[in-house]
């Protein structure tokens, strides 16, 4: 590489290594999009609420619902009162959850729902409608109770918020709780600013139980309950009562939906755990087996003990020789050796001490031993020597180690 193409690629890397140093410390834009889950702490997250429903609901038992309305309310313990939580910017019940809901509420329990809009079954079935002004201006709406307790506090709120309000109730079943009050101008019109004033928080009784119903769950974010405004939840949630409370983290607009065609099996734990154990173990496969082979070592086959074969080839050698007399040293030094490694004796001491060592430790009888080694003595005081003497004297040896 020539030094202007080093010159090119060392200022290339220098700007990428800015760009990415600007893209790190660069400050991330706010993220105002409606989530209302548990985990979120954008500003319209639930994360300050749920963590906050322990110190709300003291003597209650929280449950975070992650499946749908009909799963839960079909698996739930019927013997015990409850409550369930539903916040979210748009809410949708299917006819089988409606039901499953107004059944739930009917037998004694509480529902409470803070959505900009309630559409579907449940809203026709409880004649709760909502509507909304549209304005491009932000400007300040004040929320109120009408409980004599809380009335005169007015809760102002201003960033995020839309002026939805009930425009019709069941009235023979519905309590307005609290209101919203902001100014309208109304843009086709030359009229002065009107101050408007509506429920946007009611109870509607259904059997034994209640349906709490507000139309601005803004107020319930992370946003607001950081802001100065946590008494107006606190408020609100005051009408439920201290039982079993089920926070529905299902029906939110920033759950994470699978769109992947995996979903099922990562939808279920097992199957979730064994596809990501297979991918692991797969890519762990593939690093090692990447790596360079080591090369194949060639397999050294045992020696063979070629003893038997060696000691016929020497047998073999010196019969052909006929030089018993040198084949019967051998013999015999083989055999003195023997004795000194198995038995400890000193090959060199006179014959009587030998005979007696040699049948104290080897276990032979004392006229065994004596019989050999007189032999040996014979055959060493001889300077030639025959074939008879020299398989006798093998018989003698053979005989005695066994």
């Amino acid at each position: 590489m020539d030094k202007r193409s080093k010159v090119i690629l060392g200022v290339f890397c220098m700007v990428v290594v800015i760009i990415i140093i600007t893209e790190i410390v660069r400050p991330k834009p706010v993220n105002w999009r409606p989530s209302y889950t548990a985990s979120d702490k954008i500003p319209f997250g639930g994360y300050v609420l749920y963590n906050e429903l322990e110190r709300l609901f003291k003597n209650s038992e929280i449950k975070t619902v992650q499946e749908s309305v009909y799963d839960v309310m079909v698996g739930r313990d019927t013997t015990e009162r409850s409550s369930y939580l539903l916040i979210n910017d748009f809410i949708y019940f299917d006819q089988q959850e409606s039901h499953q809901l107004l059944n739930y509420v009917d037998k004694g329990n509480d529902v409470f729902i803070a959505a900009n809009q309630l559409n579907g079954v449940l809203a026709d079935s409880l004649n709760i409608y909502t509507a909304t002004d549209y304005t491009i201006k932000e400007d300040t709406i004040a929320f109120d109770f009408t409980n004599i307790l809380l009335k005169g506090e007015k809760f102002e709120y201003a960033r995020g918020m839309y002026k939805w309000r009930f425009t019709s109730v069941d009235t023979a079943n519905t309590v307005i709780l609290g209101h919203i009050a902001y100014t309208w101008k109304d843009p086709l019109a030359e009229k002065p600013d009107e101050r408007r004033h509506f429920a946007n928080f009611i109870k509607t009784s259904f059997g034994k139980g209640n349906f709490y119903v507000s139309t601005v769950p803004e107020a319930f974010s992370n946003y607001y309950m950081l802001r100065g405004n946590q008494d107006y939840v606190a408020n609100a949630f005051s009408y439920l009562g201290d039982h079993t409370l089920y926070w529905d983290d299902y029906k939110k607009s920033g759950r994470v939906i699978i769109d992947s065609p995996m979903r099922f099996v990562l939808n279920q734990a097992a199957l979730k755990w064994a596809y990501y154990l297979t991918m692991i173990g797969i890519l762990l496969f593939v690093i090692f087996r990447a790596k360079r082979e080591q090369r194949i070592i060639p397999i050294v086959e045992q020696l063979k003990n070629s003893s038997v074969e060696f000691a016929q080839t020497v047998g073999a050698l010196y019969h052909q020789n006929k030089d018993f007399t040198d084949l019967i040293n051998k013999k015999v030094n083989y055999f003195f050796e023997y004795l000194r490694s198995h038995y400890y004796l000193d090959t060199n001491h006179q014959m009587e001490k030998l005979v007696h060592e040699l049948a104290a430790k080897s276990g032979k009888s004392l006229e065994e031993a004596k019989n050999l080694m007189e032999y040996i003595q014979y055959l060493k005081s001889k300077n030639t020597h025959s074939e008879a003497e020299s398989i006798e004297l093998n018989k003698k040896i053979s005989t005695f180690k066994n």
